[in-house]
């Protein structure tokens, strides 16, 4: 009989939070639950597929490499060029939305013409609320996926995972978070990065800011969980 170790299920157990002092006034950023959308026509060769970013993303802007996007996909997977898309209502993708009406799925790839390779980014200025202690958010990535980058003003963040999670559509997440104090009140740009090749991808939703800490797992919880998992490897290994 084969035992499982659920390593994300122990980490969950060791950091999990209740985030009930969540700030509703989120400064001066907005629309970070992607819930603002109201997606327009861009106007484009594919009118089924590409909106503008003004009325799909409020208040975000969207790179592909350095270069800033006036239009983004909807409802759409990219086969290959890099993209971001507003994923909601009449979705038939292969990816769901977490929660609420609108996720936004980032895709890095080529350029529409199969050259070249470009990370996908959604980026905010604005100002985290003075008393902000946490940043969490629900994303996720394919398996084998590439870490994504989060920062803020040019600092790169190190958000750990919190739970796991599954929409009511059967979409699988994990909840992030990381401690923002030292940034507490300070106006800057938040941005979201998935950097090629194509296949690395994120899905995004419900960034919050919160005044409850995170708990990062503790040296002695880390060192346990090491020793329990190298513990399972040497049973199996003598099976």
């Amino acid at each position: 009989m084969k035992t499982i170790i659920n390593f994300t299920s122990t980490m969950s157990v060791l950091t999990s939070l209740a985030f009930s002092q969540s700030i509703n006034a989120q400064g001066t950023f907005q629309n970070l639950n992607f819930e603002e959308a109201n997606p327009v026509a861009a106007g484009s060769p594919y009118p089924a597929y590409d909106v503008t970013t003004e009325s799909a993303l409020p208040g975000w802007s969207v790179y592909y490499g350095g270069t800033q996007e006036a239009v983004v996909a909807y409802n759409s997977e990219s086969l290959g060029a890099a993209q971001v898309t507003l994923l909601g209502p009449g979705n038939t993708s292969g990816v769901g939305v977490i929660d609420g009406n609108y996720s936004v799925y980032l895709q890095p790839g080529t350029s529409l013409q199969g050259t070249g390779s470009y990370s996908a980014s959604i980026a905010q200025v604005g100002t985290i609320p003075s008393s902000a202690v946490s940043l969490t958010f629900d994303a996720w990535q394919p398996m084998y996926a590439t870490p994504f980058s989060v920062s803020f003003a040019g600092d790169t963040l190190s958000p750990v995972v919190l739970s796991t999670g599954e929409s009511p559509s059967g979409q699988a997440y994990d909840v992030y978070g990381v401690n923002i104090a030292s940034f507490a009140g300070q106006n800057g740009q938040l941005e979201f990065t998935v950097y090629p090749p194509w296949g690395n991808s994120l899905l995004l939703d419900d960034i919050l800011f919160s005044t409850t800490p995170v708990a990062e797992p503790s040296i002695a919880a880390l060192t346990s969980i090491g020793g329990l998992l190298f513990g399972a490897r040497k049973w199996f290994a003598r099976r």
